[in-house]
């Protein structure tokens, strides 16, 4: 059974999704054993305690610069032997040593379908602005592992959601959320517990469910 370590930075509703589908016996072969917030009283930590999953705060003001904040969460990671970092609308930045101390193994979601609306600037609802602008007619949700790059990582997963007439970027952003980030994310999550994915020149492959089980006998 896999530790996954949660990330989060404020009400946790992709948390939410994990949660539940863990109860519900969808995440397969991994278990959360804890939730980290960036912030004081982010209310991702009571959605944990109300799980039993441990909840700590490493809040990031707490810290002088972005390197030592790194160093902080991996060690705290690292306590917990944790082998999948899930990323949850985490919006603190972190170092590259922080990406390198665990390659292939975080795991992030982003509002848009990769590499459109991705990099700098684009979270929350600034993405589904600059998707409402440029007049797009379909976007979606993207899971992918992080790298130095930022929204530049290997891709596991996509789903489509189509932008309707009359979206402001507060229904669109719901409406990517429910279609689509709270269905990929348990899955991605469920597969690399399960072994199913494989990484190989910046592309993933989603292994058959037997190859998975050959590979770790």
């Amino acid at each position: 059974m896999l530790n996954i370590g949660v990330l989060v930075s404020g009400g946790g509703t992709n948390l939410q999704k994990l949660i539940d589908a863990q109860q519900e016996g969808q995440i397969k072969g991994g278990t959360i054993r804890v939730v980290i917030a960036s912030k004081e009283g982010a209310y991702a930590l009571e959605r944990a305690r109300k799980a039993g999953i441990e909840a700590v705060t490493l809040a990031r003001k707490d810290w002088p610069d972005v390197e030592s904040y790194s160093r902080a969460l991996v060690e705290a990671l690292r306590e917990r032997q944790v082998d999948l970092v899930v990323l949850a609308g985490f919006l603190t930045i972190t170092s590259d040593d922080f990406v390198r101390a665990f390659p292939d193994r975080i795991m992030n979601v982003h509002p848009a379908l990769l590499p459109a609306f991705g990099g700098k600037g684009y979270y929350g609802l600034h993405v589904h602005e600059a998707v409402l602008a440029r007049g797009v007619k379909v976007t979606g949700a993207t899971v992918h592992f992080a790298n130095e790059v930022c929204d530049g990582g290997p891709i596991i997963l996509q789903k489509a959601v189509e932008v309707l007439p009359g979206d402001t970027p507060e229904i669109l952003q719901k409406r990517v959320m429910e279609q689509a980030e709270w269905v990929l994310l348990p899955q991605a999550v469920s597969l690399f517990c399960e072994g199913r994915l494989q990484v190989e020149d910046g592309i993933v492959t989603v292994l058959p469910e037997h190859e998975s089980e050959e590979r770790s006998e």
